[in-house]
């Protein structure tokens, strides 16, 4: 077990498009590996409010943690940010923001959410959802009222119950502490990801062993096959098999993918 001060080797990539329907960009991407954070921001309200309010998550978030702040604290006043940054400007009215975002310690991580933007675990024995969706689909499935294999069709499954820059209140963040094992990758996603490729199908993209930026590539070419109805973003954090052992320095393995348009 590693200790929450100890280096973490971690790898990473991200990436985000825009997909085969929509005209614009929409989903933002975090990338803080000094302070172990990565996050995926899905913005709406149409065009310059999905993307501003998107970006305003971001901001506010990594300003939060670098002031010392815990991960929820960081999304509430994220929240409260969205919010005061629409007030006297009607071209803002109605812009807001699901988000899913992770710190690492160590290897030990925390996960924060709001909205349908996703985390999931996956090693060699598949993958495990570690989000749960604020949706209304998800609401009707706890309540037994939805089965499952109706609920990827559902012509309400893109219904969120709540996201930021929408009230004013405490948001109901959801949170999950875990820490990464050896040879395990945690994928954050936009529901552009999740909602056109099944799980199946993304544990078998997660588990084939190839470098991340071809995981990542391959993800987002998934999703684009199936449609690319929404934009499409993603995050690959994986702890590799084995640390390296040279240079001893160096915390963290660099991979990033410019945002793309198409």
């Amino acid at each position: 077990m590693s200790n929450a001060n100890s280096p973490a080797y971690l790898e990473y990539c991200a990436h985000s498009v825009v997909g085969l329907v929509r005209e614009h960009n929409e989903d933002a991407l975090l990338s803080v590996p000094e302070l172990g954070l990565w996050a995926v921001a899905d913005g709406m309200g149409g065009y310059q409010k999905g993307e501003l309010a998107s970006a305003l998550v971001l901001q506010s978030l990594e300003s939060a943690l670098r002031a010392g702040h815990s991960l929820e604290q960081a999304i509430q006043q994220a929240n409260a940010w969205v919010l005061e940054q629409a007030q006297g400007h009607a071209d803002r009215v109605g812009m807001g923001s699901t988000v899913v975002a992770v710190v690492f310690q160590g290897y030990h991580y925390e996960l924060a959410w709001v909205g349908d933007s996703r985390a999931y675990a996956c090693d060699a024995n598949g993958l495990r959802q570690l989000s749960r969706d604020h949706s209304w689909v998800q609401a009707m499935l706890d309540a037994g009222q939805l089965a499952p294999e109706q609920a990827r069709s559902h012509p309400r499954r893109h219904v969120i119950t709540q996201c930021l820059g929408r009230e004013a209140g405490p948001l109901d963040v959801g949170v999950y502490r875990g820490e990464l094992a050896a040879g395990e990758s945690l994928l954050l996603c936009s529901d552009g990801l999740s909602a056109e490729v099944d799980d199946a199908a993304l544990a078998q993209l997660c588990q084939n062993r190839a470098p991340l930026e071809s995981q990542v590539l391959q993800l987002i070419a998934a999703a684009e096959a199936a449609g690319g109805h929404d934009n499409i973003s993603c995050v690959l954090i994986a702890r590799p098999h084995a640390a390296p052992t040279e240079p001893a320095q160096r915390a963290w393995w660099l991979r990033w993918l410019p945002r793309g348009r198409g």
